[in-house]
């Protein structure tokens, strides 16, 4: 995967860890949030959050020192 298709994949991914977030945040201040459907979403950002991590690590160059 190039430069370029690393980065294609990241936008979606952020914006999905961001509307996650908001949900969540949504959920619990309502206070009406089913405490198995809001961990089921904290997962799924914990997800994203390793994959983002782990393309943006794509992207940084191997230094040798």
């Amino acid at each position: 995967m190039d430069e370029s298709e690393i980065r294609r994949r990241l936008e979606p991914l952020r914006a999905e860890h961001r509307d996650l977030d908001a949900a969540i945040a949504a959920l619990a201040d309502s206070g009406t949030g089913d405490q198995l459907q809001i961990a089921r979403l904290k997962k799924r950002k914990l997800k994203l959050r390793d994959e983002i991590s782990l393309l943006e690590d794509q992207l940084i160059p191997d230094i040798i020192a």
